[in-house]
């Protein structure tokens, strides 16, 4: 994909809007005077330098971090909440990470984030299997983030349903620095310090952050340490260097687990019992660091970024010990170490063909991840929750070398057409050594490939408003997770295992009013072959498979209004039909391991709410900010049969903030209320659980309090 560009800002999509509201609204617009020049931003899920992303054929919605600053400030799912088309639940479990999903891309996944493309400060947080994290995302240093839906999400390789950039920005020479602690329920606290600016030059932006809880439900202590840092020097005329830095650490992190709806009903704030009994709970730890080399000449641009790191997981599952006699079982403890690392060369060229304005990109790039896995029991005599014997050793090596070309071209004054093309190549490797009579090598390896196009056209209908339609194709491998374990009960990796392909289409349409009024409205449907799912849940693993056609469709909306000189309205909105095309068999009990029961066509896919609204206006009678929110989502369907579902919600929030103007900088107190009515809701879903614990609770009525010093140095 082409390289960062600077661009016009779109303003943060959040609404909707009834198509004959809509249609009242844009002739009133198209006579208002020309859209004001707004400061220019970077906005890198466009990747067209020097177009407007307002003229481009893609859905997505850029946020400010300053929209989440009366907020605890822990989680990636305080920036990304209230966005069309995503689906991002703190799961009220910090052993686990949010819960993401862009157009029900990534919905099946229980652990992690897959199907989804992450990056951090253009440092891929996706490993090349596809496998992603969120929780080394610093939201103290956070600047903004991007989210990219769509056919042009393919764009990035594997894996990409939807794309989520986290941008921590440069420094300038007038930044304060600032420190920031908050209070709340459950004796959550997070204290932070940002160090920002720039002399000579040379910027910096460093973020540090500490976050501890006991957390509402029980068994579900944590403490996380977050660190990310953006180190920029100018090199000469058009050349600059950048360093990024990023370490995060949640040592025992507790596993309350989920619970089944008679559990849920009867006490939402309980642990499983087999979880205080085993002691679940995890460890993570992760360091990276990333280097951007960009250099400008004349209608030309390059961009090389190279990066590395290392990341350790120790988790201790609910595995009962009868079920480890099997000769052929991991154990309880997972025990992961590895690192990983990759380079990404790109150049771009500006200019006109035809006597039109034209901009071309080719590129390539290499990621390869290396990761020791071990397995232990989770007991040693009689005592439960401790690593006992090993039970698994391999070392496993993923990788992938993509090649990608993109242009754009300005034909007419108002038409314009954005197509690209990109060739995966993803290598999976495994090796083992843990080899005893009853339990044989495993070792083994495959590799895939893909070639993925896209296509988009925009039309400029007015000065105010854009129309567009694009296609594409993508795809998505097996993480190693799935490739783990074959679902006919057998030794060794899941070869058989096929990559899903996706068919993606959108139309849509964009409206930019004065004073920052903006509105998106997108049609979609993506067809997605050889989709992959649950085999088989038994004896404390999981077993995959392809199961063949699957559709998601749907509608999303955006609109941002300004309701007066000190006010605004943001609204959100998304319609979502994610169903099996084609019927295939699932497991339908705890510790079947062959599948026994029909899933007919039309059937729900699990983890996909088919609504979701959120509104959320904002005041600002200076030095004050008052602020009320409501998320609602609809049900959201727990298993592949569909005969269970999470209950829809709706929940308000207030919040409140007032800043006092001092010598030295300003200080600003604020404060938060989350689920004002108190209501019992389910926050997040396991999708698919064996054991029929789907259920995540969401907190009831909590409380919080901050304060925030910006300051000089």
């Amino acid at each position: 994909m082409p390289p960062s560009c600077r661009l016009k800002p779109l303003a943060a999509a959040r609404g909707s809007l009834g198509l004959p509201l809509l249609i009242t609204l844009l002739p009133a617009q198209a006579a208002a005077p020309a859209v004001a020049e707004l400061p220019a931003v970077q906005v890198e899920a466009a990747r067209v330098r020097g177009v407007d992303p307002f003229d481009l054929p893609a859905s997505f919605s850029q946020v400010d971090a300053g929209d989440a600053a009366d907020r605890r400030g822990a989680q990636a799912s305080e920036l990304l909440g209230g966005l069309p088309g995503v689906v991002a639940r703190d799961r009220q479990n910090y052993a686990q990470d949010t819960q993401l999903s862009i157009r029900g891309f990534g919905a099946r996944s229980t652990f992690g984030v897959r199907g989804v493309r992450l990056y951090v400060d253009g440092v891929p947080a996706t490993m090349p299997d596809g496998q992603g994290q969120l929780s080394h995302f610093n939201v103290m240093g956070a600047e903004r983030v991007e989210v990219l839906r769509g056919p042009f999400s393919a764009l990035y390789g594997n894996a990409s349903g939807g794309v989520v950039q986290w941008w921590s920005g440069a420094g300038a020479a007038d930044d304060p620095w600032r420190l920031r602690a908050t209070w709340g329920s459950e004796a959550t606290s997070t204290v932070g310090a940002q160090l920002r600016g720039a002399r000579g030059p040379f910027d910096y932006n460093l973020a540090a952050s500490h976050f501890q809880t006991d957390g509402w439900r029980e068994h579900s202590r944590a403490r996380r340490e977050s660190l990310n840092g953006r180190l920029g020097w100018t090199l000469g005329e058009g050349r600059t260097l950048s360093l990024v830095v990023n370490a995060f650490d949640a040592p025992d992190a507790q596993d309350p687990l989920g619970l089944t709806r008679a559990q849920f009903q009867a006490d939402p704030r309980q642990a499983t019992a087999v979880a205080t009994q085993f002691n679940t709970r995890k460890s993570v730890r992760q360091s990276q660091a990333g280097l951007v080399y960009e250099q400008q000449a004349g209608a030309g641009s390059l961009r090389v970024m190279a990066y590395g790191g290392t990341r350790a997981v120790e988790q201790y599952l609910a595995v009962p010990v009868a079920v480890q006699a099997n000769p052929l079982h991991a154990g309880g403890v997972v025990d992961l170490d590895g690192d990983y690392g990759g380079v990404d060369a790109r150049w771009s060229w500006q200019g006109e063909w035809a006597g039109r304005p034209f901009d071309v990109t080719v590129g390539a790039n290499a990621d390869r991840q290396r990761q020791d896995r071990t397995g232990y029991e989770n007991f040693a005599g009689g005592q439960l929750g401790v690593k006992g014997a090993l039970r698994r050793d391999q070392r496993d090596t993923v990788s992938n070398l993509d090649q990608f070309a993109q242009a754009w071209w300005q034909w007419s004054a108002r038409w314009s057409a954005l197509l690209g093309v990109r060739h995966s190549e993803v290598r999976f490797r495994s090796a083992d050594h843990y080899i005893t009579p009853r339990n044989p090598d495993d070792s083994g390896r495959t590799d895939y490939s893909a070639t993925t196009p896209v296509a988009g056209v925009v039309f400029r209908a007015s000065e105010h408003v854009r129309l567009h339609a694009s296609l594409g194709r993508g795809f998505e491998t097996p993480t190693f997770n799935e490739l783990g374990y074959r679902a006919d009960g057998g030794a060794g990796l899941a070869l058989d295992l096929r990559p899903a392909k996706s068919r993606n289409y959108e139309v849509g349409l964009k409206w930019r009013g004065d004073a920052q009024a903006a509105l998106a409205l997108a049609v979609f449907r993506a067809d997605t072959d050889d989709e992959l799912a649950v085999a088989s849940n038994t004896n404390g693993r999981s077993t995959y498979r392809n199961i063949g056609r699957t559709r998601r469709e749907g509608v999303e909306a955006s609109w941002t209004q300004p309701l007066a000189a000190r006010s605004e309205l943001a609204l959100a909105y998304t319609w979502l039909e994610a169903t099996v095309r084609q019927g295939y068999l699932v497991c339908a009990a705890s510790g079947c391991a062959t599948p026994d029961t029909w899933v007919a066509p039309g059937t729900a896919l699990p983890g996909v709410p088919r609504q979701q609204f959120s509104a959320k206006w904002s005041w600002y009678p200076a030095p004050w900010r008052l602020a009320a929110e409501v998320e609602a989502a609809d049900r959201t369907p727990v298993n592949d049969l569909g005969r269970e579902a999470a209950p829809g919600y709706a929940l308000l929030a207030f919040e409140a903030s007032r800043e006092w103007a001092l010598a030295s900088g300003a200080l600003r107190a604020f404060a938060r209320v989350d689920n004002v009515f108190d209501r019992a809701y389910v926050g997040s879903v396991i999708v698919n659980d064996g054991n029929g614990r789907y259920y995540e609770p969401g907190p009831g009525r909590a409380y919080l309090a901050g304060v925030e010093w910006h300051f000089r140095p």
